[in-house]
């Protein structure tokens, strides 16, 4: 994995100010371009050229889709990116849905055409680690990655794969912001080195 793009999917609102996100989004980019890594970045909310992100990512080996947890998944202007820019790429990310006539109840999901790129999630959220991994909590001990299991399939249905999730927990009512940078950093260590 040699270029990678950085996309930060944050947005101002309410209480929100996305500084997390863009704190990690310059970890994640001062880590990697350590490591040797070409850095691309795109930052939705500032606005974006549908077929340059197009361009970006057929040109990137890997995605890092930094970003806040909404309502238990993505911001809106995450999935917006993602309708405007996959629906736009004029077959450069896939040949249709994978099926064949003579066999249409079968192969749903195999049509993606990236499958030498890979993406990772790097997610912020204010619950804490034990809403996921415990099975008396919110998440019923099911993980994040079950969490984001449309998004995961979103990447997937066009052919990538995925990379170790990174999540920071109790971001608002009991924030580290020193423990996240220094978990980030190993973490994109470990993942690309």
């Amino acid at each position: 994995m040699k270029k990678v793009l950085l996309i930060n999917g944050s947005k101002v609102f309410a209480t929100s100010g996305g500084k997390l996100s863009a704190t990690l989004q310059n970890v994640a980019k001062e880590e990697l371009q350590k490591l040797g890594k070409t850095v691309i970045e795109t930052k939705i909310e500032d606005g974006y050229d549908i077929a340059e992100e197009v361009s970006k990512i057929m040109a990137a080996d890997a995605i890092v889709w930094q970003m806040p947890a909404w309502w238990m998944g993505e911001p809106w202007i995450v999935k917006k990116y993602i309708d405007e820019v996959f629906l736009s790429s004029n077959g450069q990310f896939l040949t249709g849905d994978g099926r064949h006539r003579n066999d249409p109840k079968h192969g749903y999901g195999t049509g993606g055409l990236l499958v030498d790129k890979k993406y990772m999630f790097s997610v912020t959220w204010n619950a804490p680690l034990e809403a996921f991994t415990e099975k008396d909590e919110f998440f019923e001990g099911l993980g994040v990655d079950r969490v984001y299991y449309p998004l995961h399939k979103a990447m997937q249905f066009i052919g990538m794969k995925a990379l170790p999730t990174f999540m920071c927990n109790d971001v608002i009512k009991n924030p580290q912001i020193d423990e996240y940078v220094e978990n980030y950093k190993k973490h994109i260590q470990q993942v690309f080195a």
